[in-house]
This record gives structure tokens, sequence and C-alpha cells, in this order.
């Protein structure tokens, strides 16, 4: 379980060092952009549901040329900096087509089938609880409306796993979780897929800075407090490295791609029967006659 106060204190402190950091969540923006022009949908109002800096916020903006763009995020610091992303000012927020707010994914403040894309780049795994948010976007998407999101997988950050133990690394969900609570929360014919990329580092502190740049260090609600210590840092370093090739060695990061469309309400059939009309009783009908 996450301790959700630590994951927004940390991605508001990170939120100036975060885009250089990140460059994971970055390449996964790109790879749903792609998934994304091969959807045909026109929405009038497009939710970028943790959009932290706003990296894919200009490119949304390209795509639907119409929509209004709502972006939150719980980090207020990520916000002030989605304003100022580039290609999103001045055409973005003169006129205004996009409205930043500061909110919880667990309870947005738009009202019910209010838009028509939810867009979730690489927010999925930081969340204590998934199914509250996926039931919000549910609640807010209009019916036929779709979800793209992102996560990562259960292979991700393998060799930091071997290396630091299970208590220091966050569980992520595999691609058939991310399925089932798609269609728990509402959604219809859900798709999710798996990619696969490693990035390389010279050293083992080269990750361990990227991670702490993007605030993106164990938020474990069990993990533990206080300072580790230079022992295991230096026993953490070695691990990391020690199948490394080359001097340098490889990272991987299991990326899920999912999207679902919300599902249009079921009409009741109609009935075939014919209406039978009552009139009132007929002078000298017994008690419970009716005319028909």
């Amino acid at each position: 379980m996450l301790d959700a106060a630590t994951v927004r204190r940390r991605f508001a402190r990170a939120a100036a060092s975060y885009a250089a950091a990140s460059r994971v969540e970055a390449e996964a923006g790109v790879r749903l952009l792609e998934r994304l022009a091969m959807m045909k949908v026109e929405p009038r109002r497009v939710l970028e549901a943790g959009c932290g800096p706003g990296r894919e916020t200009a490119a949304l903006a390209r795509r639907f040329r119409d929509a209004r763009i709502l972006l939150v995020d719980f980090a207020l610091p990520m916000l002030e900096l989605a304003r100022r992303a580039p290609g999103a000012r001045p055409r973005l927020w003169r006129r205004p087509r996009a409205a930043a707010v500061c909110a919880v994914l667990e309870r947005l403040p738009f009202a019910p089938a209010s838009v028509e894309l939810v867009w979730c780049n690489m927010v999925l795994h930081w969340l204590a609880d998934p199914e509250p948010v996926l039931a919000e976007f549910a609640r807010v998407l209009a019916p036929g409306g779709l979800l793209m999101l992102s996560t990562l997988g259960p292979d991700t950050l393998a060799e930091l796993r071997a290396a630091a133990g299970e208590a220091r690394v966050h569980r992520f969900y595999d691609v058939h979780e991310v399925g089932d609570r798609l269609v728990a929360a509402g959604f219809a014919d859900p798709v999710a897929e798996v990619e696969r990329i490693t990035l390389v580092y010279a050293d083992g502190e080269g990750l361990l800075s990227d991670l702490r740049a993007s605030g993106q260090s164990c938020a474990l609600a069990a993990r533990a407090r206080g300072l580790a210590g230079r022992g295991f840092l230096a026993r953490l370093q070695s691990g990391l490295e020690k199948g490394r090739g080359g001097g340098r060695f490889a990272v991987t990061y299991e990326l899920v791609f999912a999207h679902g469309w919300k599902r249009e309400p079921v009409r009741a059939a109609r009935s075939e029967r014919a209406p039978v009309r009552f009139h009132g009783a007929r002078a000298g009908a017994k008690p419970g006659e009716i005319d028909a």
C-alpha cells in the first residue's frame, strides 16, 4: 500500500526537476499519443488526469483543436509548470481552451458525463487504490467516451528490486489486472498490451538520482523510515552494477498501455404486448368486477 501524502509531497518537491529526469514517462507519452492517433474520437472536452508538468498538453491541443483541455494534478507546483509548458502558451490559456485544477483523482470536480476523452499517462501505479479512480473516470466520461492510459508492469525495475529487496520497490499491476479493473469500472472492449524498454546507466547512482529528481523514490506505507546509511547504499550500488557489461548496466521498464470505452446505457426493451385500458365499473357490477 502506498502512502498518498508522501507521493504528493515528493512530486510537488520534484516539480522543477521532473521533466528532465522522467525519460520513461516521456517515452510512454509518445507511444500513447501514437495509439490515440488510431482512435476515431472528436471530444469537446479532454481530461488530462495526473498531468504533471503538462508534457502532452500541447500535442493533445493540436490533435483536438476545438476541444477544451482540463488539466488535473494533485501537486500544485506541477500545475504551475503545466501552465508555462512550451507550446501551451499563449494559445491555450488566452482564449481560454484550457483549465488547470488541483484535485485528487479519487474526487474529480466535474459533472457526470462531462468529458469525452480521459488521458492518463503513467499515473495508475502511483495510486494507493486504482479502483476509485477508474470509477471516477467512468463517471465523468460521457457514454461512448474513451479512456487512454499507460502504467508500469511488474517487470519494471527488476534489477533494483533484486538489489534492494521487495520492501523498497513498489508492486506494479500486470496487463491482466489492468484489463480486469477496466471492465469492473464499467469500460467496454478494453484493450491492454505490454512493451519493454531499457535505460542504460554508467553507474547505480545515475538511476537513483533520476528516481529522486522525478519524485519517484519509494513511497510504500510500510517502508523503512530514516536514513538508510552508507553501508546499505554501498551494497545497493554493488548489487545494481553486478551484472553490467562494458562498464554500464541496463534497467528494465515494462510499460502497459490500455484503453476502454465508456459503456452506452442499457435501454429497456419495448414490450410487444398491446396495452390494456381499464374503465370504471359498470352500473350494477358486482364488487371487484371492472370493465376492460
